[in-house]
């Protein structure tokens, strides 16, 4: 009776330390998802703030686009909305930045405007925190991928459960998994595009000459024949030695 009774005391107690165990795992993915989100809408707020500042540069320059501007300010009011889960913010997100591919085609017809350095110092920053988001939207997703899986599997499916541990949302592109569109104002040249009034590369990355061919001029005073012609008083040597008279 003794034995049995140790013997439950032992199970009961591993039982309780695995739950004790598991629960603190699923406790500590739910903070690296909670602190991956924080840092993402750190840089959310960033990017806010740019915009702003990116569309009141642009409304010095180009007030008249009305729409255009206006568009964009109302996707930065909808993205800019307190307490929204990652589902809502991407998809506000989507928005803002559909709205600002539409500024940059604005921007491309003002080229005093992409020249102005404080216009270009936004367009950098603004290049820089998307690239930021897109890291911390891969650490979250990992996080988040990793949580749901516990969440989903057992045994720790049940301990979620009793802890009231839940599955979290993805942060995701509208659209899927794609890179970040690049914020470009056109102050990089196309690959291959040839500068004004200059001659386009060949393949080989050589510029081609715009000097005449030789010999297109007429002939002149020790210009070299084209290959294949020759003159009179240049006619070429019979191939080999010729063969002498005989003796007497």
């Amino acid at each position: 009776m003794t034995t049995g009774l140790i013997i439950l005391a032992v199970v009961v107690v591993v039982a309780v330390v695995a739950g004790v165990v598991l629960y603190n795992g699923l406790v500590r993915l739910r903070n690296l998802v909670q602190e991956a989100w924080a840092q993402i809408d750190v840089e959310l707020k960033r990017r806010h703030d740019l915009i702003g500042n990116l569309v009141e540069t642009v409304k010095g320059y180009a007030a008249h686009e009305k729409g255009t501007l206006e568009e964009i300010t109302r996707a930065r009011a909808g993205a800019m909305e307190p307490d929204q889960s990652p589902a809502e913010a991407a998809r506000s997100e989507a928005a803002l930045s559909q709205a600002l591919v539409r500024l940059n085609a604005v921007a491309e017809s003002y080229p005093d405007l992409k020249a102005n350095q404080n216009f270009l110092a936004l367009q950098n920053e603004l290049s820089a925190t998307e690239d930021r988001i897109a890291s911390a939207r891969r650490y979250y997703n990992a996080n988040v991928r990793e949580l749901n899986t516990k969440v989903q599997t057992v045994p720790t499916n049940v301990i979620a459960g009793f802890g009231g541990i839940k599955e979290a949302e993805y942060f995701e592109v509208e659209g899927g998994d794609r890179e970040v569109p690049r914020v470009s104002f056109g102050t990089d040249n196309a690959a291959g595009t040839a500068p004004p009034g200059g001659s386009t590369p060949s393949a080989s990355g050589a510029v081609p000459s715009s000097a005449p061919p030789l010999g297109a001029a007429g002939p002149q005073q020790g210009a070299v024949p084209p290959p294949g012609t020759s003159t009179p008083q240049d006619a070429p040597a019979p191939y080999g030695n010729p063969t002498p008279p005989p003796a007497g």
